[in-house]
């Protein structure tokens, strides 16, 4: 992939989870400061590889999995601005740093007000979730498509995490990566933490593979070291 077509996906998937909607030439070529033309030939190349994909209903392009995935292992955490965000979660938690169960609800439920997705965390062995409105809400599951997979997913996300405890600090499973639900079009973003709980403790979000990646995994990773570092 050249430089250009590695900055032309990620505008498709920025201007993608910004709109909702299939991204067009007209548009990439006002960002680019180049012709339609020039694009359209860029794009061709993108969707030949397997980044980018048309739907039928649409003259746009949106991401694939494997797009994403591409975009994902380029980005440069620490950068997204979201020093607020996380300085909000900190002083929620902090409030209730002396019961553990309560810190860490008070986390999930600020993540889903920055992030406007499903949070999540491991909670002894129960799992914590909120937000389920934010989920199908979201116009990827309006139509009732996917939800199925993504009932699925939910039902079996807390045996899933107990039996194959992801082991890195911050975890990011896309579309079909998902072990469960694989066609459900969710992206699972997690950090693993140490709690009075367990050493392997998670904290983290489900939403579209439509959204923003880059704060959201910079919130993600910042509040699975906060939850550490107080609890």
């Amino acid at each position: 992939m050249s430089e250009r077509q590695a900055k032309l996906l990620a505008a498709i998937i920025e201007q993608y989870a910004e709109i909702a909607a299939p991204v067009g030439s007209v548009l990439l070529a006002r960002l680019f400061d180049v012709s339609s033309a020039t694009i359209r030939a860029e794009m061709a190349r993108l969707e030949e590889m397997g980044y980018i994909e048309q739907p039928h209903t649409s003259a746009g392009r949106i991401p694939t999995d494997k797009g994403y995935r591409t975009y994902v292992n380029s980005l440069t955490l620490g950068q997204s601005g979201e020093d607020r965000g996380a300085r909000v979660i900190e002083a929620r938690v902090s409030s209730n740093a002396d019961a553990a169960d309560q810190a860490i609800r008070q986390a999930v439920d600020t993540l889903v007000e920055l992030t406007h997705n499903l949070g999540l965390a491991t909670i002894g062995n129960q799992l914590y979730l909120s937000g389920i409105g934010n989920l199908f809400a979201q116009p990827e599951f309006t139509g009732g498509e996917n939800v199925r997979d993504v009932a699925r997913l939910l039902d079996n996300l807390e045996p899933w995490l107990r039996e194959a405890s992801p082991n890195q600090p911050l975890n990011v499973f896309i579309g079909s990566e998902n072990p469960i639900g694989r066609d459900s079009g969710v992206s699972l973003i997690i950090s693993r933490f140490r709690s009075p709980y367990s050493d392997d403790s998670y904290i983290g979000v489900l939403g579209p593979t439509r959204q923003n990646y880059l704060k959201v995994m910079n919130l993600i990773g910042e509040t699975g070291k906060m939850l550490e570092r107080i609890l």
